[in-house]
């Protein structure tokens, strides 16, 4: 569930914040996997609102395929046929597996993990402002230190 943002100034720092969080995150994963007896690949995924039928998902991507090689009078239409349906947003997974089990992790789950104070929650959320230092810039220390924390337990849950 994406985070819920109603401060413009929060949604400034969340964008000065995300990319380096991703970043952390992903180094963090690759020093445990290397250690690891997990195997790691990581995939794009379509992020669908909850409660999204199969044959809405099945109806979108279809639209949305067609609209490759519409003719413009048909592009009008499928735009505005879409503008009324549910949209998915890109998502990135990791995908482990240990033998036969598999586990998928989303990564932008883990990274909003470490960019807010108060994440997962229904509420608006908070920067965690230990990540950024007095000049407005990322604190690379601090950041690093959470993302190898929120990676550590993430692998300290796995089964």
């Amino acid at each position: 569930m994406p985070p819920k943002i109603t401060d413009s100034n929060v949604w400034q720092q969340a964008e000065t914040l995300m990319q380096p969080a991703f970043i952390r995150l992903i180094d963090n994963i690759r020093k445990q996997l290397d250690v690891s007896n997990w195997k790691g690949t990581y995939q794009d995924v379509l992020v669908w609102a909850p409660g999204t039928s199969e044959e809405t998902k099945a109806m979108v991507t279809s639209l949305v395929e067609e609209l490759e090689t519409a003719t413009p009078e048909r592009t009008d239409d499928i735009k505005q046929t879409l503008a009324k349906l549910p949209m998915p947003h890109p998502g990135y997974h990791l995908c482990l597996q240990r033998q036969e089990q598999r586990e998928e992790i989303d990564l932008w789950e883990l990274c909003y993990q470490v960019c807010f104070q108060n994440y997962p929650s229904s509420e608006p959320v908070y920067i965690d402002t230990s990540l950024i230092d007095e000049q407005g810039e990322v604190d690379w220390n601090t950041l690093d230190v959470k993302a190898k924390q929120i990676v550590d337990t993430m692998f300290q849950n796995l089964p």
